[in-house]
């Protein structure tokens, strides 16, 4: 059997471990490759567990949860820190263009900053409909199925 098949055996566990490790910029599953190596020929359940296990790990340490209070501190956190911005005008039912004098490029370059900040790409026509911090703080609570 090819390590190949044998990691399709427990392709569970390990194809959710190796994707979430890749994501985040490092090598796949380095604690585990080893033990498949030495265990190709005769694939034993304990790989299975192993590659389960390290899958479990690698979930609880990208899991967190995330308030709406938390979407609306780091969204007028990023507002505040855009240069053109002045902060006693900034609050979340702000305007983008008509309160706080932004044009459409710096509507779109806070719209790349929160992608930056929040880890996922805004769709452009999303983005259009997103001119008020307290717009932002409702898809991005909608994205992170933040409820409350």
């Amino acid at each position: 059997m090819s390590l190949t098949q044998v990691v399709r055996s427990c392709s569970r566990g390990f194809n959710v471990a190796a994707n979430t490790v890749r994501a985040n910029g490092r090598r796949i599953a380095p604690a585990i490759v080893p033990a498949i190596r030495k265990m190709h020929m005769n694939p034993a359940p304990a790989i299975c567990t192993k590659i389960n296990q390290q899958k479990v790990q690698i979930q609880r340490s990208f899991a967190s949860k995330i308030t709406k209070e938390d979407i609306r501190e780091r969204v007028l956190k990023v507002v505040a820190a855009y240069d053109k911005v002045t902060a006693d005008k900034l609050s979340v039912d702000s305007h983008f263009i008509t309160d706080l004098g932004l044009d459409s490029l710096d509507h779109v370059e806070v719209i790349m900053a929160m992608e930056d900040e929040f880890g996922f790409e805004i769709p452009d026509g999303d983005a259009e409909k997103l001119l008020r911090p307290a717009d932002i703080i409702r898809y991005v609570a909608d994205k992170e199925d933040v409820y409350e």
